[in-house]
């Protein structure tokens, strides 16, 4: 079993708001999710906590899957997100992201949020800092 298999076992928090991801390459995946009731903060629209759990896992697994051959896992330094446009209820929306900046122990992933239905609507833009760390610390 890979670091990649086990975090997405003890990826709970995912699973509850139904988010899940696919690596495309070393340093690049793609983070995706339907829009349902439970994620709305109006009759309408998401909340935009939903939205930023979305774009620190795909900024995330992005920084992990570039580090996970050595063992290391990584942890959320900072994130800086802007949104762009609301995702509406059944919206399927993706994070792309890409690691820019990888050194041996930070990591500078960035990420824009598309809405698949809505023929890729740009709705947010990312960018973050994540620590790499021996995977053993994070009891993996």
């Amino acid at each position: 079993m890979t670091l990649i298999d086990k975090y997405r076992q003890f990826n709970n928090f995912g699973r509850l708001i139904d988010m899940d991801f696919k690596i495309i390459d070393d340093g690049i995946v793609e983070y995706e999710m339907i829009i349902t009731q439970a994620h709305l903060a109006t009759p309408g629209a998401a909340h935009g906590g939903v939205i930023s759990a979305l774009v620190d896992g795909a900024l995330g697994v992005a920084a992990l899957s570039a580090v996970y051959k050595q063992n290391k896992i990584v942890s959320t330094i900072e994130f800086k997100l802007n949104f762009l446009a609301p995702a509406l209820l059944n919206d399927r929306i993706v994070a792309k992201a890409k690691v820019d900046q990888l050194g041996n122990r930070i990591i500078v992933s960035s990420c824009e949020v598309i809405c698949m239905n809505r023929d890729n609507k740009l709705l947010a833009k990312a960018m973050g800092t994540f620590n790499a760390y021996d995977a053993a610390k994070a009891g993996y």
